[in-house]
């Protein structure tokens, strides 16, 4: 059930359905993002979707996911492919930018939802990729 769940929110990830992917998180999930601080609650990560297909176009593949014995914890790695459409703070200009690079995720997983959502990848290596 674990495994199906994650899948689900990265099918929805990939579909731009925000609201599926909420459908998979409970009310108060904490999302920890790269490199950057904690998001709690649903609201906090629609406002975290918005931006982000705002800003880039992602597409994720080559999805693993590996689920503990007890189904509480899941961690996922996979591909992302992505342009980078609109200037986000801090981060070099964009200008259409394409990119790719591995990046992984960890969850918490409680009552059938995730519960925490902790994403990784490798700034530098896509910082080296848009100013290229």
């Amino acid at each position: 059930m674990s495994r199906d769940l994650i899948h689900r929110y990265y099918d929805a990830f990939n579909a731009g359905d925000t609201d599926a992917m909420l459908a998979c998180l409970t009310r108060d999930v904490a999302h920890h993002v790269n490199e950057g601080g904690i998001r709690v609650g649903q609201e906090a990560f629609r406002a975290f979707c918005d931006h982000m297909a705002r800003t880039y176009r992602e597409e994720l593949s080559d999805i693993v996911v590996m689920v503990s014995e007890d189904g509480t914890r899941a961690a996922a790695e996979f591909t992302v492919s992505g342009e980078y459409l609109a200037d986000d703070e801090g981060l070099p200009p964009a200008r259409g930018q394409r990119y790719r690079l591995p990046a992984g995720a960890f969850f918490d997983i409680e009552g059938g939802k995730i519960a925490r959502v902790t994403t990784y990848y490798n700034l530098a290596d896509w910082i080296a990729q848009v100013s290229a």
